[in-house]
């Protein structure tokens, strides 16, 4: 592959890792876009207890679905290598199939058009999507929702989500959406409850828990709360003391206001990251990157980016990736510049070319817009991540600052709350800026 044209200067590359790479699903499970689906899934309400001990779990969930046709329908879902014990509609027992990392749950024939709710129970060991530290006392979900509760996780897919997670008393817990009060069963456990009012993708479902310290402070109308046990409350404020100024930012470029009530950050056990509707847990030495370098605070942007993109404008199938990690990272970078200025930014984008340029030597350049995403290679998520990081700044630098801001802002409030495939983003880019763009996506993306 031909190398591209370079819009900055060589840098010294620096560390800056965003281990949430590693979490991108193997296997692409997403399905074509419809606009009326046969089952449209609105609404999922789970019960969760886990066994830090087994570093398993046993769940039920509800989930309510609309009929768009007359016709019987199977509902299909993702359950990995869960064991689902029964599913009922109305009291009833119902026949289900489950096989490969599927359940295929036949509905009755007298099921009409309109909502319904059937129950699943189901236990299990995941293998991902949750990760266990039983020494600790601490667990947290990390993007496979499947591997927790059966649902259907291509990022098209978009329903609103509630939680009972049932734990042991001493623990402190974050999901999605507005905390309802929590009780005590007959057990002594402690059942915490959410709800997420707003439709988002499966895989930004989450919860974490463990026996955290924890920071609070409140800005710009959200709670900010920031949590660990390997740190201090001091040191939470040290590390997270840009984060409420980083929201700000993002509002503006978005115009888009945050999508919720609060917003946490946990510094757990363990070596991985990834956000959740308002939540992120990262890994546990971003902590010391921080205290040790205040300007390091790639991470931090990155996963709170995602609240805007990635979250609410979602792409719509895998193939499309790069406008959710392809633009998180460049929003990060753009934090730092607004933080640190030109410099700053410019060594960013070097890194990101580097990272590219190193694929390319190796004869693996590929479009943004990938044929398929059924087994990303190291090298696949590094042109997801960085090659798209780096298109964004070639499309800045061709528009200028006024008008690729001004689209970019354009493009969020279009697509917030809905799906997007890389030709929506040049859609817009070509309104704002009166210009074709063919050259540059075919280009890159295409």
């Amino acid at each position: 592959m031909r190398k591209r044209t370079h819009y900055t200067l060589s840098a010294t590359t620096y560390f800056w890792c965003c281990l949430a790479i590693i979490l991108v699903p193997a296997v692409s499970l997403c399905q074509p876009a419809r606009e009326r689906p046969p089952l449209d899934i609105l609404h999922y309400k789970a019960r969760i207890t886990p066994d830090l001990d087994q570093k398993a779990l046993s769940g039920k969930v509800d989930i309510q679905f609309k009929v768009n046709t007359a016709d019987r329908q199977t509902l299909n879902l993702s359950c990995g290598n869960l064991l689902v014990e029964r599913v009922t509609f109305q009291n009833e027992a119902l026949t289900y199939q489950q096989a490969e990392g599927r359940l295929a749950i036949s509905l009755p024939a007298t099921m009409r058009k309109g909502k319904h709710r059937i129950s699943i129970s189901y236990r299990g060991t995941p293998r991902r999507g949750i990760l266990f530290f039983p020494e600790a006392r601490q667990l947290y979900t990390v993007f496979s929702t499947d591997q927790w509760m059966p649902c259907r996780p291509a990022p098209e897919e978009r329903a609103s989500f509630e939680l009972e997670l049932v734990l042991p008393p001493g623990l402190t817990a974050v999901s999605n959406g507005n905390m309802k009060p929590q009780r005590v069963d007959k057990h002594g456990r402690v059942v915490r409850r959410w709800r997420l009012k707003e439709e988002v993708p499966a895989y930004c479902y989450g919860f974490a828990a463990g026996p955290m310290e924890r920071f609070i402070e409140r800005e710009y109308g959200v709670k900010f709360q920031y949590l660990s046990d390997d740190y201090t409350e001091k040191e939470l404020s040290r590390i997270f003391r840009e984060t409420p100024d980083m929201l700000r930012f993002f509002e503006r470029k978005a115009g888009v206001k945050y999508p919720g009530k609060c917003y946490s950050q946990m510094l757990p056990k363990g070596s991985v990251s990834q956000e959740m509707q308002h939540f992120t847990v990262m890994r546990n030495n971003y902590g010391h990157q921080v205290l040790e370098k205040e300007t390091d605070i790639n991470l931090a942007a990155h996963e709170l980016a995602h609240q805007w993109w990635g979250n609410q404008v979602t792409c719509r199938n895998w193939n499309h990736f790069w406008l959710n990690e392809g633009m998180a990272v460049f929003m990060s970078t753009a934090y730092r510049e607004f933080r640190y200025g030109r410099e700053a930014y410019l060594r960013d984008i070097a890194v990101y070319l580097e990272a590219y340029e190193k694929v390319i030597d190796k004869g693996l350049d590929k479009p943004l817009q990938f044929p398929n995403w059924d087994a990303p290679t190291a090298e696949d998520r590094t042109l997801v991540y960085y090659k798209g990081a780096y298109f964004l700044h070639v499309l800045r630098e061709e528009l200028g600052d006024r008008i690729f801001w001004k689209a970019i802002r354009l493009y969020t409030r279009k697509y917030f709350g809905k799906s997007v495939v890389s030709s929506d983003l040049q859609r817009i880019m070509e309104r704002v800026s009166r210009k074709n763009l063919n050259r540059l996506f075919e280009e890159w993306v295409y």
